[in-house]
């Protein structure tokens, strides 16, 4: 309910309509900027990761290479990438949620809050 009864000003609405879209996209072009690492093994194998969760480095420790047990080396190097991506993800939430909420509470299509 509007208060004193009367219409909702459209022009005001679309206005800050217009402003959360530039609020949002702002901060997506924020987040692909932005890079974020995940490790696993003690440090072992060190994935980065993009705001928005591109992989975009991967350093792997020589300790990390048993040519006898690569099975070990390729969870390692899935591990990381998770923990990455996780990360990832808590920014987009810190960076994101709170226009999320402004946009009336729901998620945004494609991100996972």
């Amino acid at each position: 309910m509007i208060p004193g009864g009367g219409q909702p000003n459209m022009q005001q609405l679309l206005q800050q309509a217009q402003k959360m879209q530039q609020d949002l996209a702002a901060a997506q072009k924020e987040l692909a900027r932005t890079e974020v690492e995940g490790q696993a093994g003690g440090g072992l194998v060190k994935a980065t990761v993009n705001g928005s969760g591109e992989l975009r480095g991967l350093v792997i420790d020589p300790k990390a290479v048993d040519p006898e047990d690569t099975e070990t080396l390729a969870d390692l190097v899935v591990a990381a990438v998770q923990a990455a991506n996780e990360n990832a993800q808590a920014l987009q939430q810190q960076k994101l949620g709170p226009l999320a909420q402004g946009l009336g509470g729901g998620g945004i299509p494609g991100l996972p809050f």
